[in-house]
């Protein structure tokens, strides 16, 4: 929010009134978050501020242990099975809903965000309540589902609002010409709708590898994912361990987005110099 060289002094002091008043917000917002990466490295086996001597003793023990080892194998399967499940069917179901004469578009939309508005922890039991009937609980497949149903509604809304300002002209056009509908989809609507799709993949595997209602739920001791271990390690013995734990799924969140706004600013560039 940049004022012009003739602003007023009153316009300036309100923007400065304005950006501090954000960057305060801004800070009350993440500084929780962060305050775990110091205590991360930590020497002492307890949590303590300020940090009295920093080491690495505990990414050594994180990373030398087996249980957080498969912890992390086992979100990292899940997280990408669901984005690939989540992402595709979030798609397709934004591209029907985004069609003008599809019928109860609101009704329709509303219970695919659903799982997004109901406590989670309804989620949880309604997930093992329905995929016990099946056989599925305390299986990677029921958890990969469950977290499916909650990550979808994630890439419904994302590739829907890239829709919005999709010309479907284009893919009338490809059509005209004898493109087969499958290779008009793949060439032309996918390639101007991508940025909502790669929003929609990298926000279902943040919810996935982060999840651990659900899987607390659904999971049984060798499908552990890592927040669960992690949940596990407060309940019954806390050290610094969790708090290395803690800062790698930062990182990771942090990388996730990071990635999403590069995609973003390299698909914006070329519209803004048209």
């Amino acid at each position: 929010m940049w004022l012009p060289s003739y602003a007023t002094p009153f316009e300036r002091l309100t923007r400065t009134l304005v950006v501090a008043f954000a960057v305060a917000v801004l800070l009350f917002l993440i500084a929780p978050l962060f305050i775990i990466v110091p205590l991360s490295f930590s020497k002492d086996p307890f949590f303590t501020l300020p940090v009295r001597e920093y080491s690495l003793r505990w990414y050594a023990d994180f990373f030398g242990n087996a249980r957080w080892m498969n912890a992390i194998f086992n979100s990292a399967v899940a997280a990408v099975m669901t984005t690939v499940l989540a992402t595709t069917l979030g798609t397709l179901a934004a591209l029907g809903i985004s069609r003008p004469d599809f019928p109860a578009r609101r009704l329709i939309m509303a219970l695919l965000i659903s799982p997004m508005i109901v406590p989670i922890v309804i989620v949880a039991v309604g997930s093992y309540l329905f995929f016990g009937q099946f056989g599925l609980t305390n299986t990677r497949t029921g958890l990969v589902l469950a977290h499916t149903a909650l990550a979808t509604p994630f890439v419904v809304i994302t590739v829907t609002a890239t829709l919005s300002t999709y010309d479907t002209n284009l893919t009338r056009a490809a059509l005209s010409l004898g493109a087969p509908a499958m290779s008009a989809f793949f060439r032309v609507t996918l390639p101007n709708i991508l940025p909502g799709v790669v929003s929609g993949a990298i926000f279902a595997f943040a919810i996935s590898f982060d999840e651990v209602v659900v899987a607390l739920f659904m999971t049984a001791a060798e499908q552990r994912t890592l927040p669960v271990q992690m949940f596990s390690g407060i309940r019954d013995q806390i050290n610094p361990t969790i708090m290395a734990a803690a800062t790698l799924l930062l990182a990771l969140s942090i990388t996730l987005f990071a990635v999403l706004a590069m995609l973003t600013r390299q698909r914006v560039k070329p519209t803004t110099s048209a």
